[in-house]
């Protein structure tokens, strides 16, 4: 492992909850609300400052809710979609219109930053950040407030989540033990957990009367969702009766489940250049986006976040 560290963003998680966080009161010149832009610019340069990595990338839902996992689970994020209105998609993501507003400026400030932005056709932010994870060839902080990535954790190749639910300030550092801890099962096994218990923020109804202590027990025992079923299907497995009338009566949805909630690991990005930029690609443009925005002291600190001046 090299001295290296790459540093992903779940940029979506982090837009949201600097959206919720930062008063609205903060507004460009023009009253345009810039809570998101800046708090999301303050969130960069804080875990900059900290981890100091040699590589950065925010990751970009391209598709929050891909056609192929709602195929497979119709119920996948279903609560979140807009209600049809005549004339547009009705499979879109809810977002607060003073947040939407803020998509634009926030991808204007990272372009003229130069901090590189990933993503890919029908996928989530999860899998761009699965797949940059995996096999990185240095160390991983995955930054997101998202438990399903919690799957992607792993000591050996010094891949972490740093779990900002709390807040961006107070993030926890999840490593396997973390993990066991909090959950009774290895990370590796936690996509598994989820599978099993379901998660309620994604759409995902588990096995009925499976929760996390008894899916970390099944997990413990039989190791894999695969095997858990195969074992409800054994009638000489030591599978308890009430486990096994529960999982037999999910299998539809076992079926499918897991390729839901796995994270891929395996997609086509091209090459992308996710060296952290140690001054911005296009000055002119930092100083007309701080102008025209107000980005203020939030511009100061992400030049000298990234410039390593902190």
């Amino acid at each position: 492992m090299t001295d290296q560290r790459l540093l992903l963003l779940d940029t979506a998680s982090l837009y949201f909850r600097a959206f919720f966080g930062v008063p609205d009161s903060v507004k460009a010149p023009d009253g345009t609300p810039v809570n998101a832009v800046r708090g999301l610019m303050d969130f960069i340069s804080r875990l900059v400052g900290e981890y100091d990595p040699t590589h950065l990338a925010c990751c970009w839902d391209d598709d929050w809710r891909p056609q192929w996992r709602v195929d497979l689970i119709p119920s996948y994020k279903a609560h979140r979609v807009v209600q049809a209105r005549p004339g547009s998609s009705p499979d879109v993501e809810e977002v607060p219109d003073p947040l939407e507003t803020q998509i634009p400026i926030i991808i204007s400030v990272l372009e003229a930053y130069g901090i590189p932005i990933v993503g890919h056709a029908e996928m989530e932010a999860d899998d761009v950040i699965g797949t940059l994870a995996t096999d990185a060839g240095m160390a991983v902080d995955i930054v997101t407030g998202d438990r399903d990535l919690f799957q992607l954790v792993d000591d050996e190749t010094e891949v972490r989540v740093l779990y900002v639910a709390r807040g961006v300030s107070k993030h926890e550092r999840v490593d396997n033990a973390w993990v066991r801890t909090k959950y009774g099962v290895d990370a590796h096994q936690y996509a598994d957990l989820a599978t099993l218990r379901g998660d309620a923020s994604d759409g995902l109804p588990g096995v009925a009367g499976v929760g996390d202590k008894t899916a970390a027990t099944l997990l413990n025992r039989f190791h894999t969702v695969d095997a858990i079923v195969e074992a409800a299907g054994d009638p000489d497995s030591d599978m308890g009766p009430g486990p096994r009338g529960k999982i037999k009566a999910a299998a539809d949805y076992l079926a499918v489940a897991p390729q839901v909630v796995a994270v891929r690991r395996d997609l086509d990005l091209g090459s992308p250049d996710l060296a952290r930029p140690r001054t911005p690609v296009d000055h002119a443009a930092v100083v007309a986006l701080d102008e025209r925005w107000g980005l203020g002291s939030s511009a100061v600190r992400l030049v000298e976040a990234m410039s390593g001046s902190h």
